[in-house]
C-alpha cells in the first residue's frame, strides 16, 4: 500500500510541475497596432530570448482592437496607436489598473517607392500635387490615428482640397503602406516605422514636421481578463526598459522616461 501511495504522490507532483510549466511559458497574446510590425518583432524576439516566453502578436487597425475588446476578445496586452483607446478601456473596467503606459509617439512620413519618377524626399508637399499622382494612400481615419495624423497635416499644409478626391483608405498603416508598394497608389502617406522597414527602406520619403498634426501618443494596457498576466507584466516592463525604448527609436518611434513603475504593481 506504502508504494503505491508513493506512486499515486509522484504523479500528483510531476502533474502540478507540468502544469506550472506549461502556464508559464504560455504565449503572450497581444493585441497591436500596425505600425508596429517590425518593431513588434524585434521586443519579442529580445523578450523571448531573455525570458523564453513567446508572443503570439496579431496585428490590426487600433479603432477595430478597441471595438473587439470590447466584446471580450481575447488578449492579454493591448498596444494601440492611440492612447485614447487603451485610456477607454481602463475607465470602462476593461483594463487592468495601472497598467496603462504611454509606449511611444509615432511620426509619418510622405513616401514615393524607389523606382518611382516621383521624388518624396526632395518634393516634400509638392509630391502630393504633382498630375502623375493619381492615388494617394492614407490610413483609414475613421478608426486608425496615422489616418487622423495624415488629414490634419494635410489640412495644416493647405492642400487638402485640392488632394482629397485621391486619398484611398487603407484598412490600416500597414495596408496603406502596401497600396503604394504595390503601385495601387504612387505615393503615400505612412508610418516612419514601416518607411524604415526593410521592405521600404529603399524608397524615398519626407518626414512631416511633428507640428503639423496632432501628436500620435501610442499606448499600451494589460486586459482586466488576460489569462497570462504575470508574463504580460514582464513583457511590459521590458518594453518600459531602457533596452526596450531603444528598441522602438530604432524602428523609427520616439519614446520618454517612464514616469513610476505602476506596471509592476503587484
Amino acid at each position: 500500500m506504502r508504494l503505491v501511495a508513493r506512486i499515486c504522490l509522484t504523479l500528483i507532483l510531476a502533474s502540478c510541475l507540468t502544469a506550472g510549466v506549461n502556464a508559464q511559458s504560455e504565449a503572450v497574446r497581444v493585441a497591436a497596432a500596425a505600425d508596429l510590425k517590425f518593431a513588434m518583432g524585434a521586443l519579442a524576439a529580445s523578450f523571448e530570448k531573455q525570458t523564453g516566453t513567446k508572443l503570439d502578436v496579431t496585428y490590426g487597425s487600433s479603432g477595430n482592437f478597441f471595438s473587439q475588446l470590447q466584446n471580450g476578445a481575447p488578449f492579454d496586452l493591448f498596444f494601440s496607436a492611440d492612447i485614447e483607446y487603451p485610456r477607454r478601456l481602463e475607465a470602462a473596467g476593461l483594463g487592468e489598473p495601472g497598467t496603462l503606459y504611454e509606449y511611444a509617439v509615432g511620426r509619418i512620413v510622405i513616401w514615393t517607392p524607389a523606382d518611382s519618377k516621383l521624388d518624396a524626399t526632395k518634393q516634400g508637399w509638392k509630391t502630393l500635387l504633382d498630375q502623375r499622382v493619381e492615388k494617394i494612400a492614407i490610413a483609414n481615419p475613421e478608426h486608425a490615428p496615422y489616418g487622423r495624423a495624415s488629414i490634419a497635416a494635410l489640412q495644416k499644409a493647405g492642400i487638402y482640397e485640392q488632394v482629397k478626391a485621391k486619398l484611398v483608405y487603407g484598412e490600416n498603416i500597414s495596408q496603406a503602406a502596401q497600396f503604394v508598394q504595390s503601385g495601387n497608389a504612387q505615393a503615400g502617406i505612412v508610418a516612419l516605422s514601416l518607411a524604415i522597414s526593410p521592405p521600404m527602406k529603399d524608397g524615398k520619403s519626407w518626414e512631416i514636421p511633428a507640428e503639423m498634426h496632432p501628436a500620435i501618443e501610442q499606448g499600451t494596457i494589460i486586459l482586466k481578463d488576460a489569462k497570462n498576466k504575470n508574463a504580460a507584466r514582464a513583457f511590459l516592463e521590458f518594453v518600459r526598459s531602457r533596452e526596450g525604448r531603444a528598441i522602438l527609436e530604432r524602428h523609427g518611434f520616439v519614446t520618454r522616461e517612464p514616469i513610476n513603475r505602476s506596471a509592476s504593481a503587484s
